[in-house]
């Protein structure tokens, strides 16, 4: 491990002359690429210099120890350093490992998020709402932008589905474990006995791919054009702007309706499906290594419950980590990093045991 490390300082100081370099900085492709990865690597090198000082203080405490003549003020003082130093290292060291795993490639990337309702009809439709909201707030914390691709709002205010993209620095590494099935159970404000319901949502996280990530032949694409409409089907737009278009190969069809114009509808569109076709085949090979090795967490697989929303008891509960949290309303207005960084942490321990 230290001689990875040390090859890795040997990288990191190599990328900092060439980002102070005049050559590079006039190349913005190759200037955009060294800054990438020099921040990519910031928090490994940052960690191995910690534990690399500990080492130095543990070396010259057991130095200290190992002289005779000392005093006992002197001699605790540096056998509190040793006990210390020795503790830093070992605490350093576990999070060197998770620093040296591999990092997902779509780490950095924009992610599109579709949030469907499923079983529960108007109630899961609002349900769709609550969630779009949460993840809108999250990403103002976070100051994300957030841009609505595609929607088919209900008369009562919900959504029977929504697309939105996310962007901004980490997106995906921090919104990649929402993928799946989200059930709320709570009473409807139309249930007169107080009956708790229990509906699901289904969200899918895409990371936000170009052009070059996934070849996709135009002869392949059927593209359509109609009406946008609103809620309940009333038209709001008499020209045909909506776009959907159809990978008939694959059977994925994405459609957009958000802009006046049908060329931006497009353009939206078409990201979305190379998204689409990119998670497809990363899925595939997942699939793959998971035959081998399993992952609990991060699967992505949209069948899989894997959160409870329960307003009663104002319970956030994720089924993957056995993590359940009294915050409901805090968790809704967007304060959702506990849970996010509780996942991130249970998926580098599961590759910690599999690497």
């Amino acid at each position: 491990m230290i001689d990875k490390l040390k090859l890795a300082e040997q990288r990191y100081t190599e990328l900092e002359t060439l980002l102070a370099d005049a050559g590079v900085i006039a190349d913005q492709k190759k200037y955009r690429d060294c800054m990438r990865e020099y921040k990519g690597m910031t928090p490994l090198i940052e960690k191995y210099r910690e534990y690399v000082k500990a080492e130095e203080n543990h070396a010259e405490a057991r130095e200290l120890l190992g002289e005779s003549g000392l005093d006992t003020d002197f001699r605790e003082m540096a056998q509190l350093q040793f006990d210390e130093a020795r503790e830093n290292m070992e605490k350093f060291a576990d999070e060197l490992k998770v620093l040296l795993l591999p990092r997902d490639p779509d780490d950095d990337r924009n992610v599109i998020i579709e949030i469907r309702g499923g079983a529960g009809g108007e109630e899961a439709a609002l349900f769709v709402n609550t969630l779009y909201r949460m993840y809108s707030m999250y990403a103002a914390l976070k100051n994300w932008k957030i841009e609505v691709v595609n929607s088919n709002p209900t008369e009562l205010g919900g959504y029977k589905e929504i697309s939105f993209s996310v962007e901004g620095e980490g997106a995906y590494a921090k919104l990649k474990y929402e993928s799946g099935g989200h059930r709320v159970q709570r009473v409807p404000e139309t249930e007169s006995q107080g009956r708790i319901h229990t509906s699901l949502v289904t969200v899918a996280v895409l990371p936000e791919v170009e052009e070059v990530d996934v070849e996709i032949n135009p002869a392949d694409l059927e593209i359509q054009t109609f009406r946008a409409s609103g809620a309940g089907g009333q038209h709001i737009n008499k020209t045909e702007s909506a776009i959907r278009v159809i990978h008939k190969p694959s059977g994925v069809i994405v459609e957009c309706q958000e802009e006046r114009s049908q060329h931006k509808n497009k353009d939206k569109a078409m990201k979305m499906l190379y998204s689409k076709l990119y998670e497809a085949k990363m899925t595939e090979q997942t699939d793959k290594i998971a035959a081998e090795r399993k992952i609990q967490v991060g699967s992505g697989d949209r069948s899989e419950k894997i959160r409870t929303y329960n307003f009663p008891q104002s319970r956030v509960s994720d089924h993957r980590i056995k993590l359940t949290l009294h915050k409901l309303e805090a968790v809704l207005n967007g304060d959702c990093d506990e849970i996010f960084e509780a996942l991130a942490v249970a998926d580098n321990a599961a590759k910690l045991i599999n690497s």
